[in-house]
């Protein structure tokens, strides 16, 4: 099920088919490090910082095992420290219990350097869900910003009635000063997380995994950025790339970004305004860096 998941997902953003187990299994043989690939492919497409995440996706094991940890995740960011920003994944929070959820999120920011918080529903429970307000109320507390999961669910079973970005207008109201970062711009609902950002200045737009379609569906990706600036304002609008797998989804993004120019007839039509170089900037990594409290210098 999960497979073909990924498989529809893969085909919406132009991807290749996935490569037989057997490739994917004498790949893995001779493979170097992850964090290490990582590297090779941030230093060949340009980039200077990544925010590396564990996923757990517990739902696609039967809550038997997660894909990865957090411990995985902060030992390879203390390998890399001038690359690597440790964004943790204590969820799924129902599931673990809120006593253990609260303890690891306290331990990895003070302890082990954690800059950011991801939270992925399909896995878990409604964004706003009164049971996690206690792991909101901690995020506020210890003051990094969360990345939440918003849109729809990529990977079966996640349930996407989780996830849409409406549930974010209770969260941004009841926690104002906690900064949230919606995921793949809340795509297909993008409307909805527009409205959301407008009148809540503590959310903000992430084009994670959505930047592939400026190469087979331009016109949707014009209108996805051109409406988010329009809404958030060009301050709140973040670049990603997603999941790096063998690299060509960083190289999309990047060469996405730096290629975009909105096209006339959307800026008469709905008056966005075009992509200048300064905001490209700021989308690539000037905005985040604000976030994350670090100075936007190239490191690299």
């Amino acid at each position: 099920l999960w497979w073909k998941g990924v498989d529809g997902t893969r085909r919406a953003f132009g991807a290749s088919k996935k490569p037989k187990v057997s490739e994917v299994r004498a790949k893995e043989e001779k493979k170097e490090p992850e964090e290490d690939r990582l590297i090779t492919y941030m230093d060949r497409f340009g980039v200077d910082l990544a925010c590396v995440l564990p996923e757990s996706m517990m739902e696609t094991t039967g809550y038997a095992t997660q894909w990865s940890t957090n411990g995985y995740v902060a030992a390879a960011c203390e390998k890399y420290p001038d690359r690597f920003i440790f964004q943790c994944n204590v969820g799924p929070l129902l599931k673990r219990g809120m006593k253990h959820v609260l303890w690891e999120l306290d331990y990895l920011v003070k302890e082990r350097n954690c800059k950011l918080v991801k939270f992925y529903p399909p896995e878990d429970t409604y964004i706003n869900n009164r049971d996690i307000w206690p792991f909101y109320e901690k995020i506020s507390e210890l003051g990094v910003p969360v990345t939440i999961h918003t849109g729809f669910s990529w990977c079966p079973p996640g349930k996407a009635k989780y996830c849409v970005p409406i549930l974010l207008d209770e969260v941004a109201t009841d926690f104002p000063d906690m900064q949230i970062i919606a995921f793949h711009a809340g795509w297909p609902y993008c409307h909805d997380l527009n409205m959301v950002a407008l009148t809540h200045p503590n959310v903000h737009i992430s084009l994670s995994l959505l930047m592939p379609w400026w190469f087979n569906a331009p016109w949707r990706l014009a209108e996805i950025i051109g409406e988010a600036i329009q809404f958030a304002g060009e301050d709140r609008i973040i670049w990603g790339s997603d999941f790096f797998g063998a690299g060509g989804l960083i190289r999309l993004a990047v060469q996405a970004l730096r290629e975009f120019e909105m096209p006339n007839e959307l800026q008469e039509r709905y008056g966005f305004s075009p992509l200048t170089e300064e905001v490209k900037k700021k989308i690539f990594g000037e905005n985040l860096a604000r976030l994350l409290k670090i100075a936007p210098k190239r490191r690299i």
